[in-house]
């Protein structure tokens, strides 16, 4: 019992409020069914809350129905820990906000994230609403992520998003568009362990998740084969995949000379455009919505002495441009845009004002590790200044910026 009594101890003294209504996102898998046993054992009133996703016979997500399996073994959980426990039928609202906005960003040809998607429009909206409808002080889910506390000076409080304690498994990035608001109604018990003491506790308390291979694919729904799922509403349209060289005249490497900040940013800003005539026709594909930047497989072209990457799609003429190995010039870009619109404060008080400057460690993926970067606030937006070029800059995807182990902001890419 080494592993729970240590972590009981270390975050007791911010988790532990006797008598309060806790409802866990009971998902099937350890990491929620973890959550569920030490709030339990922290004094909490726990109820198990499952969702369900999906049922639209008009799309179909998958063949396979994980939510099945997860339902039933979130029920044993349930049962094991002896807490109240209801599936909540969510599939309208999933429909909506997430695959709806899924195909018309694919059509644009944009790459959305449905699992940060997911956590803001389901997991801390949606369910976080039918939570405080059944009485609930807070809700908790099985992220690896830690919620910090800040006393303000005239009584109100400050909630940091703050990464997990096992860096393989921090899902920070997955909640970066949380609101102060979502945060402080929400407890994340198991951020600072490591994934094996989460399933050495499940092990220790004979919980039938113990061994349960992490799931994948779409937030509580499961693996997707995404060309399959974009046909059903996106139709196939033949046409041809254009191999870039790397010594394109888009690629010039003279330095050029700027007027000022504003326009360095812009001009390292400003994604490459292609032609028809600038390279070769390689292959053909079906459809240039089906493919995102800095994809490999699904081109099948080959012959060529390194892999291609697409480093461009342009859905109204329905062109791929690719070019070979994962160090073309037209994979690589330094900085990005997003708008106001699409900009988002965890920190609200940290918020830059416009002409304002400020040093972060950013990424633009799960995963990848932090970046240096700076960021520039102008009218209308806000510029993301890395000190080394990115692969693969994608629009519709998401870039989330630290200061230290705190994520404070977030956007979408333009």
């Amino acid at each position: 019992m080494y592993a729970t009594q240590r972590f009981l101890y270390f975050c007791g003294i911010f988790y532990r409020i006797m008598g309060k209504k806790v409802v866990v996102g009971l998902s099937g898998g350890v990491d929620s069914s973890v959550t569920a046993y030490l709030l339990k054992e922290q004094g909490y009133d726990v109820i198990g809350l499952f969702m369900k996703n999906w049922h639209d016979d008009s799309v179909t997500i998958s063949d396979e129905c994980p939510w099945l399996e997860d339902s039933n073994d979130a029920l044993i959980v349930a049962e094991k820990l002896g807490i109240p426990f209801q599936t909540v039928d969510l599939s309208t609202e999933y429909k909506e906000r997430i695959v709806d906005y899924m195909f018309n960003e694919y059509e644009r040809g944009r790459t959305p994230n449905p699992d940060v998607l997911c956590n803001r429009e389901i997991k801390f909206d949606v369910f976080l609403k039918i939570a405080l409808d059944l009485g609930a002080d807070y809700v908790a889910t099985g992220h690896y992520c830690r919620k910090g506390v800040l006393k303000n000076d005239d009584g109100t409080e400050t909630y940091q998003l703050l990464a997990g304690v096992d860096g393989t498994k921090d899902q920070s990035y997955f909640l970066c568009q949380l609101s102060q608001e979502q945060l402080g109604k929400t407890l994340f018990p198991i951020g600072g362990l490591l994934k094996s003491e989460v399933r050495k506790i499940a092990a220790e308390n004979d919980l039938v998740t113990a061994d349960k291979k992490d799931s994948q694919g779409l937030c509580f729904i499961g693996k997707v084969r995404l060309p399959d799922f974009l046909q059903q509403k996106l139709k196939p349209r033949l046409g041809s995949i254009v191999e870039i060289p790397a010594d394109a005249p888009q690629y010039d490497t003279g330095v050029p000379l700027f007027n000022d900040k504003l326009h360095e940013l812009e001009h390292h800003a400003t994604k490459y455009s292609y032609a028809l005539s600038d390279g070769k026709v390689v292959g053909k594909h079906q459809g240039a919505h089906y493919f995102t930047t800095g994809q490999r497989k699904g081109l099948d072209v080959g012959g060529t002495p390194e892999p291609l990457f697409v480093i461009s799609t342009d859905v109204d003429e329905n062109i791929i441009y690719t070019g070979q190995g994962k160090s073309h010039p037209g994979l690589l870009r330094r900085t990005l845009f997003i708008t106001d619109n699409d900009l988002h404060w965890v920190r609200r008080d940290l918020e830059l004002e416009v002409d304002g400057t400020m040093e972060v460690q950013a990424r633009i993926r799960y995963r990848q590790p932090l970046q240096k970067a700076v960021l520039y606030r102008i009218e209308g937006g806000l510029y993301v200044d890395f000190e080394e070029k990115q692969s693969a800059i994608t629009e519709g995807q998401f870039a989330a910026w630290y200061i230290g182990e705190e994520l404070i902001g977030s956007g979408v890419i333009s």
